[in-house]
Formats: C-alpha cells, sequence, structure tokens
C-alpha cells in the first residue's frame, strides 16, 4: 500500500502524466473537454481547502520563533522579488492584461508546494512550514499594494470586481474558512485530527485533477494567445536562474545555516 510520503515524493511524475493525458484528451475531443471548465472552480476549491489544512494557523506564534529566517524571508520574497518582477516586466510588452498574469504568478509566494519541494531538496521543511502563515497574510495585504504600484489604474480595469470577489470567496475565504474551523476543533476532539490526517491525502491528488481539468479545458484556446505565451516563458526562465542567486545571496547575509538558506532559496524561487 502507498504511504503519502511515497505520494508526495513522487507527484512530479504524476503530475508529468497527467498534463500529458490533459493535453492528448484536450486536442482529440476538444468538444468535450472544453465542458470540463464548469468543474474547475469546485475542484480548485477543494484543492485549497486540502492545503489551507495543512497549514499551521492554530500555532501563528511559533511561526516568529526564528526571527532571523523570518527577515530573511520577507526580504526576500517582498523586497528582493518584487524588484526583479518590476525589472522583467519591462521586458514585456505593455499588455496590461499579459502583465498582470505575470505579476499575479511571480509576486505570490508558494505556501504549500514549497514544502515538499524544499524537504527534497534537504532544506529545513519545518521552517517554511511554520512560515506558512505568515507568508499567506503578508502576500494578501501586500499583492493589491504591488499591483497598484506597477500598474496603477490598469488592474482594476482588468479584474471585473464581481467575477473576482465570488473567485476570492469561494476559492480563498470559504476553503481558508472550513480549514481553520477544523484545525480548531481538533484541539479539542480526536475526530478534528482524523479529518485533518485524511485531509493531508487530498493535495496530490486534487493537483492532479486540477491540472487535468485547466489543461484539457484550455489547451484548445492557447493557439489564440501563443504570440505572448512565448514572450512569457523567457521571463519565467529568467526568473528562476536569478531568484535562486539573489537568495542565496541573503542567506549568507542573515547568515543563516545550510537548511535555512536552502528553505529561503526553496521560498523565493517557488511562486503560486
Amino acid at each position: 500500500m502507498i504511504t503519502r510520503e511515497q505520494l508526495e515524493n513522487n507527484q512530479v511524475w504524476l503530475y508529468v502524466m497527467v498534463l500529458v493525458m490533459a493535453a492528448g484528451f484536450g486536442l482529440i475531443v476538444p468538444g468535450f473537454s472544453g465542458q470540463l471548465d464548469v468543474t474547475i472552480s469546485v475542484v480548485i476549491a477543494i484543492l485549497m481547502y486540502s492545503m489551507f489544512s495543512q497549514i499551521p494557523f492554530t500555532s501563528l506564534k511559533k511561526s516568529f520563533a526564528n526571527r532571523r529566517f523570518i527577515w530573511a524571508l520577507l526580504t526576500v520574497n517582498y523586497i528582493a522579488v518584487p524588484i526583479v518582477v518590476w525589472l522583467l516586466s519591462k521586458l514585456l510588452p505593455e499588455y496590461p492584461p499579459l502583465l498582470l498574469g505575470v505579476y499575479l504568478v511571480l509576486l505570490t509566494p508558494c505556501i504549500d508546494y514549497v514544502i515538499v519541494f524544499t524537504a527534497l531538496g534537504r532544506g529545513n521543511e519545518k521552517l517554511i512550514l511554520m512560515s506558512t502563515p505568515i507568508l499567506f497574510i503578508t502576500q494578501m495585504l501586500l499583492l493589491p499594494l504591488y499591483l497598484w504600484l506597477f500598474m496603477g489604474e490598469d488592474a482594476a480595469g482588468i479584474v471585473a470586481p464581481v467575477p473576482f470577489l465570488e473567485a476570492f470567496f469561494g476559492l480563498i475565504v470559504i476553503p481558508l474558512g472550513i480549514a481553520i474551523a477544523i484545525q480548531l476543533y481538533a484541539r479539542k476532539a480526536p475526530v478534528g485530527n482524523r479529518i485533518l490526517n485524511l485531509s493531508a491525502w487530498l493535495p496530490v491528488p486534487f493537483m492532479a485533477l486540477t491540472l487535468f481539468v485547466v489543461v484539457a479545458s484550455q489547451i484548445g484556446k492557447l493557439s489564440t494567445y501563443m504570440d505572448l505565451i512565448i514572450k512569457v516563458i523567457p521571463i519565467y526562465i529568467v526568473f528562476m536562474i536569478i531568484v535562486p542567486v539573489i537568495s542565496r545571496f541573503i542567506a549568507k547575509w542573515f547568515k543563516l545555516d545550510i537548511g535555512s538558506g536552502r528553505a529561503l532559496i526553496f521560498s523565493g524561487s517557488t511562486r503560486n
């Protein structure tokens, strides 16, 4: 019987297979696969709950135990990375929808799979785990500020208020509220812990399911935007080359040990 650790350690290969299957499915039966987009919100909501349920929101005080690492983490994600992203964005065409997409990806540090990546890279995954509530809260507060600084009124003009609020509450607030409620319940009743343990199995399969429904339903539309996609890919590649180097220098500046330094590099490089 497969264990959760084995599932997590082999998730990359699972995602590769799912992506190939989804691409083939979307291209072979575009009419049917295009209808899968109605399931995307539900699948993502469950995925978000499963990820939120593993973040120790009820242990927020412990997140501040290693202050040196926290300051390094905030420096990388909210000073160094935004500067890099702003500079790289100057290489893209002045097309607000494209820029918004790039900003939404690169300005938001990952708060879930970065833990797995850090563990696979032999970094201090416990530090990242305990830091996830801080990263989650800070990015929710700072992302609107960065969008305003980088795009001004263009960002507000692209994001329609009603669909944005529906997505925000349906994909963030409600799953987050349920996850926190169960964590609080788990402190009082064993059944809460059982629910959390079961929820810990959900991220990998639901990430695979999310990739499948998104790719299968959207791949037929990519040809329309291929000229923009080709321009974005090099930006992401350059980001993945530059940020680890910067993160390493910041880790040395804050005198972090090897495990903490690797955790910092993974946090700076892994995006939502």
